[in-house]
């Protein structure tokens, strides 16, 4: 597990939090790809809610995101203001400490202003 704190998969109690469990992969896996609409955040200037598009993907070394700790994880962003610049490389950093591989993060904001932002960024184990 990515955490000592007890797994999120299976309780019911279960919150949002920035643990992201893990599991063991079984044999050799080409890609993992994620993609949600349920991202929100809010701009730091205007304090107006930023509605995301989020694509995860990365090779697994040894082991796989969880994908309810992920769902869980991406709603800590609720309500928190921070640009799409800045999301995409923390949630990528944060997602490649986890799986220790390489994780490519692609935001892509609702239209705002006539205007569709997507911002991609690449994180690397530390």
């Amino acid at each position: 597990m990515a955490s000592s704190d007890e797994p999120v998969l299976g309780r019911p109690d279960a919150v949002p939090s920035v643990q992201l469990d893990t599991f063991e992969l079984q044999g050799p896996l080409d890609l993992v790809h994620f993609r949600s609409s349920e991202l929100t955040a809010v701009c730091p200037v205007t304090d107006q809610p930023d509605f995301y598009t989020i694509d995860i993907e990365y090779v697994p070394g040894s082991c796989c995101i969880e994908t309810k700790s992920l769902k869980l994880y991406l709603r800590t962003f609720d309500g928190r203001g921070i640009f799409a610049e800045h999301l995409a490389p923390e949630i990528a950093a944060h997602l490649a400490d986890a799986v220790a591989a390489p994780v490519s993060v692609a935001l892509t904001q609702q239209t705002r202003g006539g205007i569709i932002t997507t911002v991609t960024a690449t994180g690397h184990p530390s």
